[in-house]
């Protein structure tokens, strides 16, 4: 938790004609800000950052995060220079948030405001060791087919 834009950037600089789109929380963000800075620093064309906030740490109990007082991750991510920056609130808008991102040359990130609901458990053996290794190969086999 906390990495995943850092991950997205990593893998947007060494694969930079393949899109890259990170699926983010306003948790996780907010434990990391500071990515948002380096995310505007190096400005990846190939890269979306989507962050579903939900106003909580749902995966731990349903704690609040920062965003249901007021924190705006738009607003964070504009001032550190993200180009283009924008939250969403409706699925249509996401919908077209998201294709037209996807669609475009240029970094951004798009702050869906979603609802802080989940599955009644979460799964705890994901084979996270194998799952490791399955997601190097496939980075290295995509990176083999671009050289």
């Amino acid at each position: 938790m906390g990495l995943a834009s850092s991950t997205g950037l990593g893998l947007a600089l060494c694969l930079p004609h393949q899109k890259v789109v990170v699926l983010d929380g306003d948790g996780s963000l907010l434990m990391n800000l500071g990515t948002l800075s380096t995310l505007a620093r190096y400005k990846p064309k190939n890269l979306v950052h989507i962050v579903f906030d939900n106003e909580s740490l749902l995966s731990v109990g349903g704690f609040p995060t920062a965003t249901s007082t007021g924190t705006d991750l738009e607003g964070i991510a504009r001032a550190a220079g993200i180009p283009r920056a924008a939250t969403v609130r409706t699925v249509e808008d996401f919908a077209a948030a998201a294709r037209q991102a996807i669609s475009t040359e240029g970094l951004q990130t798009i702050v869906a405001k979603v609802e802080a609901t989940g599955p009644k458990a979460f799964v705890t053996d994901l084979g996270l060791l194998e799952n490791r290794f399955q997601f190097r190969r496939h980075i290295q086999s995509l990176a083999a087919k671009s050289r």
